[in-house]
């Protein structure tokens, strides 16, 4: 039996005692939510201050996330325990004891996560129970026990007051409005209008050529702007994460502290120093670096506010209470809306046309995009010098678009480690990186229709690569990362990034091999808008200066500071830029696009599963998505790496290999870039294996 303080029976039994044991109750429910709730989604997203920039979380909305998730769970649940009072002071007192236990086997789970790598699943709950059983024996033994959980609920206050001034989600929170270093900056020269724009996650080597050029057939947009700019192809980014690389690129600094990147913690920046000579049309994702007095508050934000956050927030509640690891990807909290998520179907369809139309970007356009290109084609006439600034999340992940802008779902439980997998993923972001080279042309476009593009200074870059090659990251191959593996693995993807600069009256393209690095982006852009940098900058302006020496720096964190061979890789790069990513070869691409007609085809084995098979039930292409992402499982008896052909209507449109997943089970997928072969309605999906003769042997039909 559970005893009080005096050794008698709790007063769960005795009326008098009822609101004191509620009360204790009370207590308790909140010390344990607070380690189980509050605590990790305070810990995590305090320290991500660019989730709730991105998606436009005012201060005031953020309390709201905080105090709800730091009161309502806590509050619920003991209110639904009190409310199991009305059967009586036995099943009340079973309820407590059952909500205590299930709290603590929660947080175990969460230790335990943290303490072991292996273990997860069955496996972790079990070993949570068993260590919670333990603890809860002495929550019945000993009242001091008892005692020491209650005092525990002034946890959530601490950990509210930690988010809300010590964490670096505060600067978002109370944003110190000091105008930096107060000094006014000097002319020094004309002033002509600026068009900058940083893509996001976008190495070099994806856009080159065998010769070392941009791919002109693939990217034609960007080897357009090649020909009119200079191009510094040995230009490096400062580190692989945007809260350390967007400002250093817009301070002219190295990175130095681990804060939010945002105007109160980055005062000093591209647009104070050219607040007081360009009126400015900012469009940022993950930073909020123009202050209010320079843009206006959080001006042409995309993000939906509280809700999003809410909702994502809610998913990692879900990661952070589960035993087992998340399937999902992170990043996808921040994928760039399209106009019809952000103002609706039907008013997208409203403005953009009354149907999306292959080749047409429509209502599938990122919205941050969309409002950037209105303001560019609202610019025409302007007097006063204007910098338009649009920093877009692409080609990053999620990697969800077709060339022309057509949408497929992505995968969340789809494996990122192996060979395979790093050649899919290549597949998906070169393919949304045409896309993004499509965004690009209706950019030029636009200039050149409002007469802008010869007298305007164009810059575009992105602030950091991708990796997607063997051995790269803290944990092999990891398709996606943006960690340097050991003895700098990788570094060709993550470091080297694109950089054009077409200054105005430009018509040549110029290649420029010398060692930029993007510390250097501001003083050079400084100079070329007539305007001098009032602060000290680490970065030099190839305006008037060179470097003389081959290093390259790169911040993996502020205590992971790389000193790359930037020669030798370099060199590496240009001597064959598609070695990177090293992935395998898709196999026989002599078959796609050819009709299954024209092949020999036999039944196969039974017990394949193709996971998303019901999308192929009412393709509506004209909504702007299709089912292009084919993934499931085969059986055993199809050999690991065995040639599997995907056919849509009758024409195979992938070749993909059987990968070996856990236990006997054969995973694949495949990525359908041709999407003329889907039609309006309901679609055919068949899943040979490829024989060695050429014979197709059928395993699924949907």
């Amino acid at each position: 039996m559970v005893t009080d303080d005096n050794g008698r029976g709790r007063s769960w039994f005795r009326p008098g005692g009822r609101v004191r044991l509620e009360l204790r109750a009370l207590l308790e429910v909140l010390a344990l939510c607070g380690f189980v709730v509050a605590q990790p989604l305070l810990d995590i997203t305090g320290r991500s201050p660019d989730f709730f920039i991105f998606h436009g979380v005012t201060p005031g909305e953020i309390m709201l996330l905080v105090a709800f998730f730091t009161l309502v769970p806590p509050v619920a649940v003991w209110l639904l325990g009190a409310v199991s009072g009305l059967a009586g002071p036995r099943v009340r007192s079973g309820v407590h004891l059952a909500t205590v236990a299930v709290l603590l086997v929660l947080f175990m789970i969460q230790i335990g996560k943290h303490l072991t790598d292996g273990v997860r699943g069955i496996a972790l709950t079990v070993m949570a129970a068993l260590a919670a059983a333990v603890i809860m024996a002495g929550y019945l033994r000993f009242d001091r026990v008892r005692q020491f959980l209650r005092v525990a609920a002034v946890g959530p206050l601490v950990f509210v007051l930690l988010f809300t001034f010590a964490s670096p989600a505060a600067a978002v929170m109370f944003p110190d409005d000091s105008p930096g270093t107060g000094v006014e900056p000097r002319v020094t020269g004309a002033n002509p209008p600026i068009v900058m724009i940083i893509l996001d996650e976008l190495p070099l080597t994806s856009l080159l050529d065998a010769d070392g050029q941009i791919n002109a057939e693939r990217y034609p947009n960007f080897a357009r702007l090649a020909g009119d700019s200079t191009w510094y192809r040995n230009a490096t980014t400062v580190a692989g994460w945007t809260p350390y690389a967007l400002p250093s690129m817009l301070t002219g600094t190295w990175p130095a502290e681990h804060v939010a990147p945002h105007y109160s913690q980055y005062p000093d920046n591209l647009f104070t120093v050219l607040g007081g000579v360009y009126e400015i049309e900012a469009n940022e994702s993950i930073g909020h670096l123009c202050p209010p007095w320079q843009c206006g508050e959080l001006a042409g934000r995309a993000g939906s506010g509280l809700p999003a956050a809410f909702s994502e927030t809610s998913n990692l509640l879900g990661e952070i209470l589960s035993p087992a690891d998340p399937v999902r990807n992170p990043q996808e909290d921040f994928a760039e809306p399209t106009v019809a998520e952000r103002l609706g179907d039907a008013a997208a369809a409203g403005r953009d046309g009354p149907e999306f139309r292959f080749h047409q970007v429509g209502a599938n356009q990122p919205a941050r995009f969309h409002h950037f290109l209105e303001r560019l084609q609202q610019a025409e006439g302007v007097d006063e010098p204007r910098l338009d600034f649009l920093h877009l999340l692409m080609p990053h992940t999620p990697w969800r678009y077709l060339p022309s802008g057509m949408q497929y779902e992505t995968v969340p439980g789809l494996p990122v480690d192996g060979p395979w997998w790093g050649r899919l993923a290549l597949q998906r972001m070169e393919l949304q990186l045409e896309y993004t080279d499509l965004l690009l042309g209706e950019v030029l476009h636009t200039l050149e229709q409002t007469g802008r593009y010869d007298e305007s200074l164009v810059v575009l870059t992105a602030d950091h690569g991708v990796a997607l090659t063997p051995g790269t990251g803290l944990d092999g191959w990891i398709a996606g990362d943006r960690h340097l593996g050991p003895d700098n693995h990788g570094a060709q993807e993550l470091a080297w990034v694109p950089m054009f600069i077409k200054e105005p009256g430009q018509t040549e393209g110029v290649v420029d091999d010398r060692n930029w690095q993007h510390v250097d982006l501001l003083p050079t852009l400084a100079d070329l808008a007539g305007v001098e940098v009032p602060w000290e900058v680490d970065g030099i302006s190839w305006q008037r200066d060179e470097r003389t020496d081959h290093e390259k720096t790169y911040y993996g964190h502020l205590d992971d500071v790389r000193i790359l061979d930037g020669a030798r890789l370099f060199a590496e790069i240009l001597a064959d830029p598609r070695a990177f990513p090293a992935v395998p070869p898709a196999p026989l691409p002599e078959l796609v696009g050819t009709a299954v007609a024209d092949h020999p085809v036999r039944d196969g084995p039974d017990g394949t599963e193709v996971e998303n098979a019901e999308a192929f039930d009412e393709v509506r292409p004209a909504e702007g998505v299709v089912p292009a992402l084919v993934h499931g499982t085969v059986p055993a008896e199809v050999p690991v790496d065995a040639p599997l052909a995907i056919a849509v209507n009758g024409r195979i449109g992938a070749v993909v290999p059987a990968v070996a997943a856990a236990g006997e089970t054969r995973r694949f997928a495949g990525l359908i870039a041709d999407e003329t072969l889907f039609v309006s309605g309901q679609n055919q999906l068949e899943l040979f294996l490829v024989q060695d003769d050429g014979t197709l042997l059928l395993l699924s039909r949907t």
